[in-house]
């Protein structure tokens, strides 16, 4: 059990090790609760339940009353738990901080405003949770769930995700990266 501890504690861990506990906590999600991983749904599910608290009128539609139903949902406690399950593991580790996006590298990209880069993350933030509501899921729900099912579109998203992602790293860092 000690063993077990230390690892916990450790900053940072082995990929092998993280990506065998992620597949035994998919197959148990899939086993215990017959639902997929997956968490972007969990914040329309939030929304609309703050929205018809609001404004009944405006969220009693089709999408926030079938679609995507509001209210508590497995991918609101996936995402509580999520949150909470890296508090601990910051707080094992002894790595836990309150920072306020004082990043280096976001600092000599965007400036140093702190408000100018907690706009971009905002914004960014809309645009990723809107694209996944387009795409009717994130990359968890996608590449990892999916790729657990072998599906061959988790396999295509995921190669197209890298791609994307090299190329926005060039544009946004340009010679920096």
């Amino acid at each position: 059990m000690n063993w077990f501890r230390k690892q916990l504690a450790k900053e940072l861990w082995s990929p092998y090790t993280a990506g065998v506990l992620l597949g035994v906590v998919g197959v148990l999600a899939v086993w215990l609760s017959d639902s997929l991983l997956g968490a972007s749904g969990a914040f329309e599910n939030l929304a609309g339940l703050i929205g018809k608290a609001v404004a009944p009128q405006v969220f009693n539609n089709m999408y926030f009353n079938f679609i995507m139903p509001a209210g508590i949902t497995w991918g609101v406690v996936l995402l509580v738990g999520i949150f909470l399950g890296g508090m601990v593991g910051a707080l094992l580790s002894g790595t836990f901080k309150l920072r306020f996006n004082d990043d280096a590298q976001w600092k000599a990209t965007f400036g140093p405003q702190a408000w100018k880069r907690w706009v971009i993350a905002f914004f960014g933030a809309i645009v990723l949770e809107y694209g996944a509501g387009i795409a009717g899921g994130c990359t968890s729900g996608l590449a990892i769930s999916g790729g657990m099912l072998l599906a061959p579109a988790a396999f295509i998203f995921i190669g197209a995700m890298f791609a994307s992602g090299i190329v926005t790293t060039l544009l946004v860092y340009r010679k920096n990266y």
